[in-house]
């Protein structure tokens, strides 16, 4: 089946996060700025899942709702034919996002005051939770060269090691410079972890967003040493567009790492779900691998228009390969050093709406997040009112 990506959607009058002009007012004093920053797609959802959610609507109770079997062996499916991982059906908890599966799982598994670390740049609410639950975070900052980032090992042994550190939080594929790891380095990252007693929490929500030739290795999956000190966070909402319907599947192997977070989730009271959300990841999972594989080299045939715009008009821009995600990551400094101000011109001199690389981390500064998961024509958009802004 074929799909028109190239269609531009209007989402106006949905409250949608992203387009409302009070948030890009409230957020970056433009509201008519072009919005590329929320990581949600703006292509219209697989037509099956459209399907499942307007005939589950058609029925006027929207009650209560049990997860039925459907449900699970759909999660149970996808995981092995998409990733080679044979998975149980008590090892998937509900959860309504894997922020939040993050913030439980901080709670169930660690100490007040323990330290957690993480990989900065990394998606900036990781600090936010760690902080709020009233934990400390201790970064192992990766490393860029030429624009390619890599996990420090020295730094992260020596971390790793500490008596305080109680989890990592390894964001796979890595969100916002978009590298999918190797085998070979999350083997390492797993024996190091393995090693200290340090449980893993993956953020694997990125997981299905492959580019070309690359490939993504879950971390649980590595052998049974690795599913047992480990918390996989999944969910269809990045992969078909579903954001907005929460629902995440946090797959635990470990029966006692399992049995402390469901009972945390029994503290916050999380169980019932969204009857849509169901019948949505039953329909994803079973009829939206066409829809996925299609709209994969869509977003990398996105990326390769903004690095040609890039190399012709703004050559000194630093552009990070993009192996993994629908975020690009660029770097300006060549045209305007101060990170600040920077992140301001973007937003009132160009108009485009991007996640400021500050937001991720000190050593995020410099750099902005572009969601290339949208038309061609507002990536051309975007890109040429930032070349036009610093007179290219």
């Amino acid at each position: 089946m074929k799909y028109d990506f190239d269609q531009i959607i209007s989402r106006q009058g949905t409250s949608a996060e992203k387009w409302e002009p009070q948030v890009l007012e409230e957020k970056f004093g433009q509201p008519d700025a072009l919005p590329l920053w929320v990581a949600d797609m703006d292509f219209a959802v697989a037509p099956p899942i459209q399907e499942a959610i307007a005939a589950r609507a058609a029925h006027p109770i929207y009650g209560y709702t049990q997860r039925p079997d459907a449900y699970y062996d759909a999660i149970i499916g996808w995981q092995s034919r998409r990733h080679g991982w044979d998975i149980k059906r008590d090892w998937i908890c509900y959860t309504q996002g894997v922020v939040p599966a993050v913030c439980y799982t901080i709670q169930a598994l660690t100490s007040p005051n323990a330290k957690i670390l993480i990989q900065e740049p990394v998606y900036y609410p990781f600090r936010k939770v760690i902080e709020t639950t009233g934990r400390q975070v201790i970064s192992s900052d990766l490393i860029c060269r030429d624009g390619r980032y890599e996990m420090d090992f020295d730094d992260l042994e020596r971390k790793l090691s500490r008596r305080d550190v109680e989890l990592m939080i390894l964001c796979s594929p890595h969100n916002p410079v978009g590298r999918v790891w190797t085998r070979e380095e999350l083997l390492r990252v797993g024996q190091l972890c393995i090693s200290n007693s340090v449980v893993v929490l993956a953020d694997e929500i990125h997981n299905d967003l492959i580019m070309p030739g690359k490939e993504h290795t879950t971390f649980a999956a590595l052998g049974d040493l690795f599913a047992e000190m480990s918390v996989t966070c999944t969910s269809p909402s990045k992969t078909f567009n579903l954001a907005g319907l929460q629902a995440s599947s946090i797959i635990i192997p470990s029966g006692s790492i399992r049995e402390k977070y469901q009972a945390q989730l029994e503290r916050n009271h999380i169980n019932d779900q969204n009857p849509f959300s169901i019948v949505a990841t039953v329909a994803a999972y079973n009829q939206g691998e066409d829809w996925l594989d299609a709209v994969i080299p869509y977003i990398y045939d996105n990326y390769q228009t903004l690095k040609t715009i890039l190399e012709q008009r703004l050559p000194q821009a630093i552009l990070s390969p993009l192996e993994g995600t629908y975020l690009a990551w660029i770097n300006l400094t060549a045209y305007e050093p101060d990170a600040q101000k920077l992140e301001a011109f973007i937003a009132h001199t160009a108009k485009v709406a991007m996640d400021g690389g500050s937001w991720f981390g000190k050593n995020g500064q410099g750099w902005m997040r572009m969601n290339l998961a949208c038309p061609r024509a507002l990536v051309e958009e975007a890109a040429d009112r930032i070349c036009r802004a610093f007179g290219k």
